[in-house]
């Protein structure tokens, strides 16, 4: 950014000298129609990186997404009984 207002002056003096009283008008139109087109664009690309993210996004929509099969479960061995605690 520029740092005072007479930084400001300094510049516009320079651009009068160099381009003269009829250009500057047509050189602050095509300045500004610049930079309203690369702020669209700065929009668009944007808009297009969230649209990504949003399309990998886990949380998004759990209802769309497939249901995994079932796996098939491992055979659960008994669990060893206290040959104490039974009565024979």
């Amino acid at each position: 950014m520029l740092g005072s207002p007479v930084d400001i002056a300094i510049i516009g003096v320079v651009v009068l000298l160099v381009f003269g009283p009829k250009k500057v008008p047509e050189l602050g139109k095509a300045l500004g129609q610049g930079i309203g087109n690369f702020k669209r664009a700065l929009s668009d690309v944007t808009d297009d990186v969230k649209a990504g993210i949003h399309e990998n996004d886990p949380k998004k929509d759990i209802s769309a997404a497939p249901v995994p099969e079932p796996t098939p479960s491992q055979p659960v061995a008994p669990a060893p009984q206290d040959e104490k605690a039974v009565p024979s």
